[in-house]
């Protein structure tokens, strides 16, 4: 569990980091790579794009489920997240087939617009959390990404984006990714 008191700079200048990335990403990929598959996914590169992007837009739901079940008695979001682990199988095709689809809005030419929009309000919430809302957590449900964790902190929340993001990150085929 994280401490409660996060860092918030940190924070932000990951939130910021991701979004400066995710345009030089979007002006360096070629006409031809867009939509080259990916590496170790069902994408293409536009898709994972947006699903990086998505990354972001989920943050801002769990933020609205954390105040929510973070005032309620633990077993409702023990509860939430046992019922949402057992709907997996339909989260991940919703989630394929979504991003998928997304891209016939939030395309290349839309997609960053919609990304900073997205980490503007992430940005805002983060300014106007309380220190007291950071030592709040509530249970996740850790099947349906990587990086949940069972119980995560406000903190960890902001965090889980970032982590996505670069996880993603790595499998594009875009000549704007610079390969470890």
């Amino acid at each position: 569990m994280s401490q409660p008191n996060a860092d918030r700079d940190a924070l932000a200048a990951d939130l910021e980091r991701a979004r400066t990335d995710f345009h030089h990403l979007l002006s360096t990929t070629g006409d031809r790579e867009w939509g080259a598959p990916t590496d170790g996914t069902r994408w293409t590169n536009e898709e994972l794009l947006f699903h990086m992007v998505f990354g972001y837009m989920i943050v801002q739901k769990l933020l609205v489920l954390l105040r929510l079940f973070g005032h309620l008695p633990a077993g409702a979001a023990r509860a939430n997240s046992r019922l949402l682990n057992a709907a997996t199988r339909p989260f991940n095709l919703v989630n394929f087939y979504g991003s998928r689809l997304a891209t016939r809005v939030y395309n290349r030419r839309r997609m960053g617009a919609k990304m900073d929009r997205v980490i503007a309000s992430l940005q805002r919430s983060l300014r106007h959390e309380t220190e007291s809302n950071f030592a709040r957590g509530m249970q996740y449900p850790e099947r349906w990404d990587p990086y949940f964790r069972g119980y995560m902190t406000l903190a960890e929340i902001y965090r889980y984006p970032g982590q996505h993001y670069d996880h993603h990150r790595k499998q594009l085929t875009v000549s704007g990714v610079r390969k470890p």
